[in-house]
């Protein structure tokens, strides 16, 4: 499991044109939020009041 020429290119741009401090305090931000949200649901779970009562079928309906 290589990786394609599209990937190369990609990560080619990247190392001569590296995201500025800004996007990178972003990106790790970002992913803080959601680890922090995924640790909430975890510890209290998921909210009653958000679960649908009847889930919808997959598939065709008769």
């Amino acid at each position: 499991m290589g990786l394609n020429p599209r990937q190369f290119l990609r990560l080619a741009r990247l190392v001569r044109h590296p995201p500025s401090p800004k996007r990178i305090y972003l990106i790790l931000a970002v992913i803080a939020g959601c680890l922090l949200l995924l640790g909430y649901e975890h510890l209290f779970g998921w909210p009653e009041s958000l679960t649908l009562d009847n889930p919808p079928r997959r598939g065709l309906s008769r």
